[in-house]
């Protein structure tokens, strides 16, 4: 797959992580389109059949595929092996990504909050940290890259809510308040900044996905029912705004 193809890939399916791709320094983008593209195309594999089994099998499929179990000719899982050997990246952590996503297979809710930030730790937490290696970072900034990533994720998943309600989940595990998530999060991002001199000023693009984190998370601590009623959103001035200045300051 072309690194344009990954574009048209996530302009279809992220387009906020493309935004943030396209804000970075050219040199990155061959290292995280197609981690990206590789990111999208699990996350709504267990979304395009209302078969478990079939979601099942291409999950396991990229599971091979981190493995190199699959030849490289497929349009993503090409580029993706490529990078993983050119980066060095933890196949653990590229595994672990997947399968957190074999909840999303079935309808059952999470059993408690733990499950949640496990869920959020595995997906968004861990594509940050892969998306780092990427770039080149130290063992010594995972710390905080993850945290940076599991606020973002937390973000992103509060946004996502009404969605996935109307798909019949029940995204937020019962007896947990959207406030006490949010508030999660920012103590999540506080730690992740408490961290930010062990981050090389090299890997800050890998970050810029997060670049809407402390917005929405802000947002959904003061205004809960926001998130119910599909208002967790940043005008689209703040967005922009938000996105240049880290983009130009290299700050998170």
């Amino acid at each position: 797959m072309t690194l344009d193809a990954c574009a048209r890939l996530l302009e279809r399916g992220d387009p906020d992580r493309l935004l943030a791709v396209r804000a970075a320094p050219a040199w990155t983008r061959a290292r995280l389109l197609p981690l990206y593209a590789f990111n999208l195309e699990v996350a709504r594999a267990p979304w395009v059949t209302q078969e478990p089994m079939i979601a099942e099998m291409r999950l396991q499929w990229w599971r091979d595929v981190v493995a190199e179990d699959v030849p490289p000719a497929h349009d993503v899982a090409g580029p993706l092996q490529v990078l993983i050997r050119e980066a060095g990246l933890p196949q653990a952590v590229l595994d672990r990504l997947i399968a957190a996503r074999h909840h999303d297979v079935w309808r059952a809710p999470f059993a408690d909050h733990r499950a949640l930030a496990a869920y959020v730790e595995d997906t968004a937490a861990g594509l940050m940290w892969l998306a780092a290696r990427a770039l080149g970072a130290p063992d010594g900034a995972e710390v905080a890259v993850r945290a940076y990533g599991w606020a973002a994720g937390m973000a992103s998943f509060l946004r996502a809510v009404p969605e996935l309600t109307a798909r019949g989940r029940q995204p937020l595990p019962a007896g947990t308040g959207v406030a006490d998530l949010a508030l999660q999060g920012l103590a999540r991002l506080a730690e992740a900044r408490a961290g930010r001199a062990l981050v090389p000023k090299a890997v800050a693009p890998a970050l810029l996905a997060g670049w809407q984190a402390e917005g929405l998370l802000t947002l959904a601590a003061r205004d809960p029912a926001a998130v119910r009623e599909g208002r967790l959103q940043l005008s689209e001035f703040t967005r922009r705004r938000r996105l240049l200045w880290q983009a130009a300051t290299g700050r998170w």
